[in-house]
C-alpha cells in the first residue's frame, strides 16, 4: 500500500507543469512570459534569491528600492558587525535599525504581497536581514574586468606621482614667494608698542602654516585616492565605502544639523543686531551725559560710564540667555556639565572678587572721591590714580603706589581734601601745650603770627586758635588755617612748624609740657603776673625740726 501511495505521489511530480522538464516544447513561451512579469512583480535583494520585495516606496521604483535596500544592508554589515536588527512600529510602516543606520520600511503592502500581517512580516524581513548580514559575499570575479580595473589602478598611481612631483614643486614656489614678501606684506606685527612678531618671526611662521597645509592637503588627497583603488576591486569595495563614509557620512550629518539650524542661527542674527545697536544707543546718551549736554535731575556726570557699563551687562546677559537655547548642543549632557563646572569655579573662586565689584559700584555712587583728588583711607594718604571695579590706587607723597580693595574701602573711613578745598579752603591744624604760667592771648597772637607767615597759607579767613583742653599741668592750643594748596600739605606743615618755633622764640613762649609733683612751698604761682595780687610773694619752704 506504501509503495502504491509512493508511485503516485512520483507520478504527478514527473507531470508537474512547473517542472521545466516535464512541459512540452510548445508550452515555453508561455513560461518565459510567466517569469518576465514575476521579475516585474518583486525584486530580489541577494543573489540566492532568498529576500524579496513586491512593491516600490514613494518616489523610489521596484528596483530602485530594491537597490536601496541592499545597499542599506552592505553598510550595516561594515559599520554595525555586532548589532542586530531592531524594530520600530509606527502607524504608517514598521522601520528596521541596524544600529544607527535604517535598513528598510514595511508597509502593509510588503505584508499583503507576502500573505502576512504587518508585524508579522516585520520580523519575517528582519530575519532574513540578520541572515544576510551574517552572510559572507563572495564576489564574482571576471578576468577581463580584473585586468582593466589593475591598469586603471596602476594608471591612477602613476598620474598621482607625477601630480606629487608638481605639488612639490608648487609649494616650494610659495615658500620662496612668502619670503619675497619680507618688508612688504609681512612687517611684523606690532599691538601698541609692543613687537608681538619680528619680520623673521613672521615670515617663519607663515612658512610653517603653509608647510602644515600642505601636509593636510596631501593627506586628505591620499585619503580621497585609496577609496577609489579599492573600489576598483570586488576584495576591497566594503574598506572604500567605509573610507567614504568616515568623510561623508560626519558631512551629511553636519549638513543635515546646519539646516535645521538655520531658522535658529536667523533668530541669533536678528538678537545680535537688535543688542548691538541698543548698546551703541546706550553709548550715545553715557557720551551726552558725561560731557553735561543731557542733564538729568539728580544724575551726576561720573554716573555715566559705571551705570552704562551695568546696563550694558545686563543687555549681554538677556541676550545670551535668549540665544542659549538656539546653539547647537545646548541641551546635551556634556555641555550642561561643562557650563556648571564654570559656573562653580566663578561661584567658588570669584566670591572676594564679586564683593570688590559691588564695593566698587558702592563706592561710585557713594560719589567718595575721583581721579586726582588728594584723600586719606584708613592710615594711607595720596593723589587717587586710578578707580576700578575691582580695587582703586593710591599714589602717596613718597611716590608709592598702593592698591587697595574696594571691599576693604567700603569698611573704613575716607577723608577727601579736595573736597573740602572747593569751598574756602582746606583747613590745617596742629596743637602745641603750653604752661599755665603763659598768658593764653599772647599764645594765640605768636600762633596767628606764625600762620601768617607761613606760605601758601591764605590771608582771608583770617587764622584762629582754640584752646581744646585744660589738662592737669597745661593747655592745649590748637592753630587751624586755611590753604588752597593741598598738593604741598607736608610742605606747608613743615613750614608751620618751623614759624611756630621761630615766634614762639622770638616772644619769650619756651613750648614744653610741665609736670608739677605735690610739693608747692618755695615754688611761685604759675598763675600768670597780671592776675596775681600786687603783694604777692613766693612762699617760704617750711622745714620743721624734732629735737
Amino acid at each position: 500500500m506504501i509503495y502504491f501511495i509512493l508511485s503516485v505521489f512520483l507520478f504527478f511530480q514527473d507531470v508537474n507543469p512547473s517542472d521545466p522538464d516535464s512541459v512540452s516544447y510548445e508550452d515555453t513561451p508561455k513560461i518565459e512570459q510567466q517569469k518576465a512579469e514575476q521579475k516585474r512583480l518583486n525584486y530580489a535583494i541577494d543573489n540566492d534569491s532568498t529576500m524579496f520585495i513586491y512593491r516600490g516606496a514613494g518616489p523610489y521604483s521596484l528596483e530602485e528600492r530594491g537597490e536601496k535596500v541592499k545597499e542599506n544592508i552592505r553598510q550595516s554589515k561594515d559599520r554595525f558587525t555586532s548589532e542586530k536588527p531592531i524594530i520600530v512600529k509606527s502607524e504608517d510602516g514598521n522601520e528596521i535599525f541596524c544600529g544607527e543606520k535604517l535598513i528598510m520600511t514595511v508597509y502593509d503592502a510588503d505584508a499583503k504581497a507576502i500573505g502576512l500581517s504587518r508585524n508579522a512580516a516585520t520580523e519575517y524581513y528582519a530575519d532574513l536581514i540578520q541572515q544576510l548580514r551574517e552572510t559572507e559575499d563572495i564576489p564574482k570575479v571576471e578576468v577581463k574586468s580584473l585586468i582593466l580595473n589593475i591598469g586603471i589602478a596602476v594608471v591612477i598611481v602613476i598620474l598621482f606621482l607625477i601630480g606629487l612631483r608638481y605639488y612639490n614643486r608648487l609649494f616650494r614656489l610659495v615658500y620662496m614667494k612668502i619670503r619675497g614678501q619680507k618688508g612688504k606684506m609681512l612687517k611684523g606685527f606690532k599691538v601698541k608698542t609692543y613687537e608681538v612678531l619680528t619680520e623673521e618671526k613672521q615670515i617663519l611662521f607663515v612658512t610653517y602654516i603653509a608647510k602644515g597645509l600642505r601636509i593636510a592637503v596631501l593627506l586628505f588627497i591620499i585619503y580621497l585616492l585609496l577609496p577609489v583603488l579599492f573600489s576598483l576591486f570586488p576584495w576591497t569595495q566594503g574598506i572604500a565605502t567605509t573610507l567614504f563614509g568616515y568623510i561623508l557620512d560626519p558631512l551629511k550629518s553636519i549638513g543635515n544639523k546646519f539646516l535645521l539650524f538655520i531658522p535658529d542661527l536667523l533668530t541669533i542674527t536678528v538678537i545680535w543686531f537688535v543688542t548691538k545697536y541698543v548698546l551703541k544707543l546706550l553709548a550715545f546718551f553715557k557720551d551726552e551725559v558725561a560731557k553735561g549736554k543731557l542733564e538729568l535731575p539728580g544724575f551726576y556726570k561720573e554716573w555715566a560710564k559705571p551705570t552704562y557699563n551695568i546696563i550694558k551687562i545686563l543687555v549681554i546677559a538677556l541676550s545670551f540667555i535668549a540665544i542659549w537655547p538656539l546653539l547647537p548642543m545646548s541641551d546635551s549632557d556634556i555641555f550642561k556639565g561643562v557650563s556648571t563646572f564654570i559656573g562653580l569655579l566663578v561661584a567658588l573662586g570669584g566670591a572676594g572678587a564679586i564683593s570688590n565689584v559691588i564695593a566698587g559700584l558702592v563706592i561710585t555712587y557713594m560719589r567718595s572721591f575721583k581721579i586726582g583728588d588728594r584723600v586719606r583711607i584708613g592710615e594711607v594718604m595720596g593723589d587717587v590714580k586710578e578707580k576700578s571695579l575691582l580695587n582703586t590706587r593710591i599714589k602717596t607723597i613718597k611716590n608709592e603706589i598702593i592698591t587697595i580693595p574696594n571691599s576693604h574701602m567700603l569698611n573704613s573711613h575716607t577723608i577727601n581734601y579736595t573736597t573740602a578745598n572747593d569751598e574756602e579752603g582746606l583747613i590745617l591744624h596742629t596743637t602745641i601745650t603750653l604752661g599755665y604760667d603763659v598768658p593764653w592771648r599772647s599764645v594765640h597772637e605768636v600762633l596767628i603770627e606764625a600762620a601768617l607767615a607761613t606760605e601758601h597759607v591764605k590771608k582771608l579767613p583770617k587764622p584762629y586758635v582754640l584752646q581744646t583742653s585744660l589738662d592737669d599741668f597745661y593747655v592745649s592750643y590748637q592753630l587751624n588755617a586755611r590753604t588752597r594748596e593741598i598738593h604741598k600739605m607736608a610742605l606747608i606743615y613743615s613750614k608751620l612748624h618751623q614759624n611756630i618755633q621761630d615766634k614762639c622764640n622770638e616772644a619769650g613762649i619756651e613750648i614744653l609740657s610741665p609736670h608739677y609733683g605735690a610739693q608747692r612751698d618755695g615754688n611761685h604761682s604759675t598763675i600768670p603776673q597780671e592776675h596775681l595780687p600786687e603783694n604777692y610773694q613766693a612762699p617760704w619752704f617750711r622745714v620743721k625740726k624734732d629735737f
